[in-house]
């Protein structure tokens, strides 16, 4: 099974280690370039763009950085709760076609209640699912041509529509992320691909046989994937070092500190990042080759591999066994390692290689749009 393999585009900074200023860098648009081109000269499928209020904006980032790649996919971040679906969609469609059909999308309901209340959005993790839901269910819909009206709990729209279509039919893939189990059925109803942290083969298995088997009781199948970072070297001793000395900046304060503005997240899947370490620098090995050290000050993906290229292959083939044929790798800082990864990690691996997509675009059948009531349900991407 051949493997799509993205990178990440380290929007809210970069740096040689973590939990300090020394060896940082500015994160500008020269920078995010640099990275989304190297990922784009690579191989590389495409690369997340995380969001939130420490982030720059996923989905201007993206757009700046379509006529600076050729293959590269975005995977960007939809904020339900944040913003109307109908508007998500007509912005969803405008990025696809812009991009030459390179837009993917991923469903973010958030996991900081004091983030998302800065936002106006003052929901229960419950009500938080239930408004994902509802804005889901109308956003497909409204990408694939429909006519919707919804009266939910939390979203009402009358008459919601597309006028110009999404070059990738019935619609982009959408991608999401949770580990309780409102996330997990939201996942099998509505998602093409469920998205896993880093956590132990073992723990990855039971999650992706719950969705699977609640997938199958909607009559649908879903796609897997795992977001975790990667520090790969010639030899091992060389990627265990470079573990190290990824944190030899922390002290125990920080990390307390950390910590403790990490508890306050409503979200499962941080509280299972976090059960990984303890808080504690001892025993990060939580696997084979899994290391757990970034978690101690990020929040999100936690969890590295770690070792020389066969190794790290070898561990990323016991994921794959399990169902998962996408990867979201990471590392630190985010453009060397998007070059070590490719060369020590990607020779040991089947990679599925993107091809440059031909320029397509819309042509409304009045050449201009003359009004928005008369567009003949034919009309089509060409």
């Amino acid at each position: 099974m051949s493997l799509d393999i993205f990178w990440f585009l380290p929007t809210h900074g970069d740096g040689k280690y973590l939990g300090t200023a020394e060896g940082a860098r500015a994160v500008d648009h020269g920078y995010l370039s640099q990275i989304a081109q190297a990922a784009d000269r690579l191989g590389y499928g495409g690369v997340l763009i995380p969001t939130g209020r420490s982030c720059e904006d996923s989905w201007l980032v993206a757009a700046s950085l379509i006529p600076l790649t050729q293959r590269l996919k975005f995977l960007v971040a939809l904020r339900p709760g944040i913003i109307s679906p109908t508007v998500a969609a007509r912005q969803a469609a405008t990025l696809d076609r812009l991009s030459n059909g390179r837009a993917l999308f991923n469903l973010v309901t958030g996991g900081d209640p004091e983030e998302l209340a800065g936002d106006g959005l003052h929901l229960s993790h419950a009500e938080r699912y239930q408004a994902a839901v509802e804005f889901t269910r109308i956003w497909r819909r409204v990408l694939e041509g429909e006519n919707v009206d919804y009266d939910g709990a939390h979203i009402q729209v009358s008459g919601a529509r597309l006028l110009y279509p999404p070059l990738q039919q019935p619609r982009p893939p959408l991608y999401f992320g949770g580990s309780s189990d409102a996330a997990q059925e939201l996942a099998a109803e509505q998602v093409e691909l469920y998205l896993t942290w880093g956590e132990p083969p073992a723990a990855v298995a039971e999650k992706i046989a719950q969705v699977r088997a609640k997938a199958a009781a909607h009559g649908r199948e879903v796609r897997f994937g795992i977001r975790l970072h990667v520090i790969v070297r010639e030899t091992s001793a060389e990627a265990w070092a470079a573990a190290e000395r990824l944190i030899s900046h922390l002290d125990q304060d920080t990390i307390d500190r950390a910590q403790a503005s990490l508890a306050r997240f409503d979200s499962v899947g941080q509280q299972r990042m976090a059960a990984l370490h303890g808080g504690s620098r001892d025993n990060l090995e939580v696997s084979p080759n899994l290391w757990a050290g970034v978690g101690l000050v990020r929040g999100g993906a936690g969890t590295a591999l770690v070792g020389d290229g066969p190794t790290v292959a070898a561990r990323v083939k016991e994921y794959a066994a399990l169902g998962i044929d996408t990867f979201i790798f990471s590392g630190y800082p985010h453009l060397e390692e998007s070059y070590r990864v490719a060369e020590l990690l990607f020779p040991h691996l089947d990679v599925a290689r993107p091809e440059r997509p031909e320029s397509r675009g819309y042509v409304s059948p009045f050449g201009e749009m003359i009004s928005s009531d008369i567009l003949p349900k034919a009309a089509s991407a060409s």
